[in-house]
C-alpha cells in the first residue's frame, strides 16, 4: 500500500515509539572492526528469515484468522481506525448508566507529523453491557472535546480522586496538568495556539517523556525522566475540597487567567515545584508507580535495568535497589492494588516479571517470584486487573495484549501431567492489533473491559487502532460454573429441538 508524505512523516517519527536511541559510547572503534563480520551474519540471517517468512502467515492473514474467532472469544469488541497514532489511552469518569450500555469519558492523544497540532482528545464512549449484543452499529466513540497540546502527548494519567483532572507528559522537562471539563474545546488547525495548562509541574532538569503516575490515596504526582531522577509533587492546594462532590467533581484553582486560553508561552501558567527529587538511577527513568496504600512509597524502573523502591519519609535515596531486575532496559512497572507486596515489571528482554518486595534480591541480583515469557518483542505496558488480584495484562511490540493469571501457573501440569502448549499463567491473548500495542487500560467501572491502542505506522503506513473489548466470561469464570452453564444450555437446546420435531 502506498503511503502519503504525511504518513511517511509519522513512520519516521515513530520508529522508536518515542524512546530516543542512546548516545554512542567510546567503543565506536571496536564496533567498527566487528561491522564486517556482523554484516555477513546479517545477510545470512536475512536469507533465513525470508525462507521462514514464505511459510509464515502475513499480518493480514493473522488478523483475518483472529477476526473469525471474535464471536467465540469476545462478549463485545469495538474497533476504530485512527488517523494519527495515539501513545496513551485512559478511561475517565462514568457519565451515565442505561439499560443496555453505559456512557463514559475516554482520554486519547493524537500524535501528528506537524501538519496539524498534537492534541489531547476527550471522547464520549458507549460501553455495551455484558451479554447484550449491539445490533445497531453505533460508532461507540465520539470526540467530545479537543485540547491543543504543546508538543506530543506521550503519556496520560488521570487523578484517582477526581478523574476529570489529568496529567500529561510531552518531550519537555515539565508535567502538564489539565482540568479537562473546564478547558475550552479547540479546533486543531495548523498555526493554532496551544491550549494553556491549568498547572505546570517543574523540577526535572531534562526531558521527562514517559514515566508518570497519580497517587491512589492523595493528590500527588510522580514522574521520571532523562535526568535519571524521580520527582514527586503535591497538587493538593490546587485541587479544591469539592473533589469529593460528585456534582462539581472539584476543579483546579486558576489564579492568573481563564483556563485554556491560547498562549504559546506555556510557562506563563501557574507552576508548582517538587516536594522531593530522588536520585539513584544511572540511566533514563522509563516508568514509575505509587504503592496503592501509601502516598510516601513508590517505585521506578529505567534503562539501567534497575527496579528501585523509594520512601519519601526516610530521604531521597533508594530504600531498595534491584541492580538487575531484567536482562535489558525496563519499560514499565505496576504495583498490585490488591496486594502491596506484588510488583510487575516489563522489559525490552520480552518478559514480564513479578517481584515480592519482601524478598526482592538474591546475592544482589533481582529475584522475581515468576517470569512470564509469552511475548516475542519488547514489553511496553503492564497493568494489574482491578477485578481479580491475580490477573494482569501486558502489551508489547509484537502486537499482542496478553492476559495472565499467576494463580494458574503450574495448574495445567498438575491436571494433565504434561506441559501446556501456552506459557504458564497465560489464559487469554488479544491479537486484534496489527502492530505494537503501546498502551491499554482496564475499566474500573466495567469489569473485564479493556481499551487498547496500537501504533500501526510500520505495518500498514496508517495511523493507529483503538479497540475496546471484553472477553467472554466463559473464559475467566470458574471451570465448574462454566461447565454447569454449558450443560444447562445443552439441555435447553435439546428440549427445543425435540419440541420442533413433534
Amino acid at each position: 500500500m502506498e503511503t502519503t508524505p504525511q504518513q511517511q512523516g509519522v513512520v519516521k517519527k515513530k520508529e522508536t515509539r518515542g524512546r530516543k536511541p542512546k548516545p554512542k559510547d567510546d567503543k565506536k572503534e571496536e564496533q567498527q572492526h566487528a561491522k564486517t563480520a556482523k554484516e555477513a551474519r546479517k545477510t545470512q540471517q536475512q536469507q533465513q528469515q525470508q525462507q521462514q517468512q514464505q511459510h509464515q502467515p502475513s499480518v493480514d492473514e493473522k488478523y483475518t484468522q483472529w477476526k473469525s474467532l471474535v464471536p467465540v472469544l469476545y462478549d463485545w469488541l469495538a474497533n476504530h481506525n485512527l488517523v494519527w497514532p495515539s501513545l496513551s489511552c485512559r478511561w475517565g469518569p462514568q457519565l451515565e448508566q442505561a439499560t443496555y450500555k453505559n456512557r463514559q469519558r475516554l482520554y486519547l492523544s493524537e500524535q501528528t507529523d506537524g501538519s496539524v497540532p498534537n492534541t489531547l482528545v476527550i471522547a464520549n464512549c458507549e460501553v455495551v453491557k455484558p451479554r447484550f449484543n449491539e445490533e445497531a452499529r453505533s460508532p461507540f466513540v465520539k470526540k467530545y472535546k479537543t485540547i491543543i497540546h504543546p508538543g506530543e502527548v506521550n503519556r496520560i494519567r488521570e487523578l484517582p480522586q477526581n478523574s476529570k483532572i489529568v496529567a500529561t507528559h510531552t518531550d519537555s522537562p515539565d508535567v502538564l496538568v489539565w482540568d479537562v471539563e473546564n478547558q475550552p474545546n479547540r479546533h486543531a488547525v495548523l498555526g493554532a495556539t496551544n491550549s494553556r495548562p491549568d498547572l505546570i509541574l517543574t523540577g526535572h532538569k531534562d526531558n521527562a517523556e514517559f514515566a508518570l503516575a497519580m497517587c491512589p490515596t492523595e493528590p500527588y504526582v510522580l514522574s521520571g525522566g532523562k535526568d535519571r531522577t524521580v520527582v514527586l509533587w503535591s497538587i493538593e492546594d490546587h485541587v479544591t475540597s469539592a473533589a469529593s462532590d460528585s456534582k462539581s467533581g472539584g476543579s483546579i484553582i486558576k489564579p492568573n487567567s481563564k483556563s485554556g486560553e491560547g498562549n504559546d508561552k506555556t510557562a506563563d501558567g501557574p507552576s508548582v515545584g517538587p516536594r522531593g527529587v530522588y536520585c539513584g538511577h544511572e540511566d533514563t527513568v522509563e516508568d514509575v508507580t505509587f504503592c496503592p496504600s501509601s502516598a510516601q512509597e513508590f517505585c521506578s524502573v529505567g534503562d539501567d535495568s534497575c527496579l528501585i523502591l523509594w520512601d519519601a519519609r526516610v530521604g531521597s535515596s533508594p530504600v531498595v535497589k534491584v541492580e538487575k531486575a531484567h536482562n535489558a532496559d525496563l519499560h514499565c512497572v505496576d504495583w498490585n492494588p490488591h496486594d502491596d507486596n506484588l510488583i510487575l515489571t516489563g522489559s525490552a528482554d520480552n518478559s514480564v516479571r513479578m517481584f515480592d518486595r519482601r524478598n526482592l534480591t538474591s546475592n544482589g541480583v533481582g529475584s522475581p517470584i515468576h517470569k512470564f515469557e509469552g511475548h516475542k518483542a519488547a514489553v511496553l505496558c503492564v497493568q494489574w486487573s482491578p477485578d481479580k488480584s491475580s490477573v494482569f495484562g501486558s502489551s508489547a511490540e509484537d502486537g499482542l495484549l496478553n492476559i495472565w493469571d499467576y494463580e494458574k501457573v503450574g495448574k495445567k501440569i498438575e491436571r494433565s501431567g504434561k506441559s501446556p502448549s501456552s506459557p504458564p499463567g497465560l489464559f487469554f491473548q488479544h491479537a486484534g492489533h496489527r502492530d505494537k500495542v503501546v498502551d491499554f487500560h482496564w475499566n474500573a467501572y466495567d469489569p473485564w473491559t479493556i481499551v487498547s491502542v496500537s501504533d500501526d505506522c510500520e505495518s500498514t503506513g496508517g495511523g493507529g487502532t483503538l479497540q475496546i473489548w471484553r472477553m467472554s466470561d466463559l473464559i475467566y469464570r470458574p471451570e465448574d460454573e462454566v461447565l454447569a452453564e454449558l450443560e444447562k444450555f445443552k439441555s435447553h437446546v435439546v428440549a427445543c429441538a425435540s419440541k420442533s420435531d413433534k
